[in-house]
């Protein structure tokens, strides 16, 4: 299966608060963006599969359970991005000379990601 959107992704990302941005390139390996992208594919799935649950009236303690395991494999696609982050993108800008920037984006992130 190829797929040429999969191929030197890259885009940009705000390192300042809103409205005073600084953009620079973010790229990605073409394999692991194909991992990370067929897991969220079959959490799509599953979050139908949880839809349909709910207009069927299935029981209630069901439904969680399948929240719960949906919950879960977004927790696992947070952490592989995360790892990728901070193996690749985090090296790339300290061999570039901007990873104060690519570190405060990071806390940003966090911030909101974080409970």
């Amino acid at each position: 299966m190829h797929n040429p959107s999969l191929h030197s992704h890259s885009h940009l990302h705000e390192v300042s608060p809103p409205g005073d941005t600084v953009a620079h390139p973010h790229v990605h390996d073409p394999e692991s963006l194909r991992r990370i992208v067929n897991r969220l594919a079959r959490i799509e799935g599953h979050i139908r599969g949880i839809k349909t649950m709910v207009q069927e009236s299935r029981p209630c303690p069901d439904v969680l359970v399948q929240v719960a395991a949906v919950r879960g494999a977004l927790d696992r696609v947070a952490r592989i991005i995360l790892d990728e982050h901070l193996s690749e993108c985090i090296g790339r800008a300290a061999e570039e000379g901007n990873i104060e920037a690519e570190i405060a984006e990071l806390k940003a992130a966090l911030d909101r990601f974080l409970p």
